[in-house]
């Protein structure tokens, strides 16, 4: 099953960052990948459904380059130093304390799929970014805000990158904070 394979996909990005794709026994395929969770409602608990979630919660409604940009952030932080090592609980993250690093996951809304055709787009690139087939557009960027913002944390880090609607950053040393 696609989510058993997301798993040994996800240890293996968490503990090695080599950007070699995954072999093919390993590999999710593309019909894998859309029969998990077809109506977008499934608890929040295997790697490929946080992956599509937050890539079609941060970036639907805008092209393909925005979406695989979110999923590079999330794949970006997963196991680097400073962040989780799993896909959902990078997603999750600060949501005990009200301060996520997503925000659609702390907005009190309803995280269940409105659109899916959509949703079957940001599922394909999380199959994609867990098969490390998917190539870095951020240039290593760990953090991201809309253009229509300005926060104030954004001084802190380098830009790394410029994508649809969206800016991307690194910290200076390299290091999460």
């Amino acid at each position: 099953m696609a989510e058993d394979k997301a798993q040994v996909l996800e240890k293996k990005a968490a503990e090695d960052s080599s950007p070699a794709p995954a072999p093919k026994s390993e590999a999710i395929t593309q019909s894998e990948v859309q029969a998990v969770d077809p109506a977008g409602t499934a608890p929040m608990d295997d790697a490929i459904t946080c992956l599509a979630r937050s890539i079609y919660w941060e970036a639907k409604g805008k092209d393909s380059a925005d979406m695989e940009a979110v999923a590079n952030v999330v794949m970006n932080r997963l196991g680097h130093e400073g962040f989780p090592d799993t896909v959902c609980r990078v997603v999750k993250q600060g949501s005990e304390t009200k301060s996520c690093q997503f925000s659609w996951w702390c907005d009190g809304k309803s995280d269940s799929v409105q659109e899916e055709v959509p949703y079957a787009m940001a599922k394909e690139i999380a199959r994609k970014a867990l098969n490390k087939q998917l190539p870095d557009r951020t240039g290593g960027a760990l953090y991201f805000h809309d253009r229509t913002v300005k926060p104030e944390w954004a001084k802190e880090y380098v830009k790394t990158a410029e994508i649809g609607l969206f800016k991307f950053y690194k910290p200076q040393g390299g290091d999460a904070k």
